[in-house]
């Protein structure tokens, strides 16, 4: 039954992989010396295709599913919220994890963007 609601509230992404929601976090990152701090939007997404051993989905296969994510989900999102973000970051798991867990049997993968206007620049970390 959790597969068939999880395969419900699925989100499209050019790979095909079954991704979900798991929740967006917005914290504060420390800004330059002398400048206020910055809002980061964290999306959290679950995507069980990405397991390491089981999985079908590598990081190259999923890489423009991030990029896909930021820019029809993440951007979106903080506009019907009238927020704005200095980053976004977008993060791909095989299972639920709370937020700075490490757990050493998962797969997870994370790409950071700086919202443009209507577009996701890629940020490398």
């Amino acid at each position: 039954m959790a597969q068939a609601a999880a395969a419900a509230d699925a989100i499209a992404v050019p790979s095909g992989q079954l991704v979900t929601l798991a929740e967006v976090l917005l914290d504060e990152a420390p800004g330059q010396p002398g400048q206020p701090p910055q809002l980061w939007a964290r999306f959290r997404f679950l995507a069980p295709q990405i397991a390491r051993g089981t999985g079908t989905v590598s990081y190259d296969t999923a890489a423009p599913d991030m990029d896909h994510l930021c820019g029809t989900l993440a951007l979106p999102y903080l506009a019907e919220h009238g927020m704005t973000a200095a980053r976004v970051v977008i993060s791909l798991s095989d299972r639920e994890l709370p937020f700075g867990a490490q757990d050493p049997e998962a797969t997870q993968f994370f790409e950071a963007y700086r919202p443009d206007g209507a577009a996701c620049m890629w940020e490398a970390f």
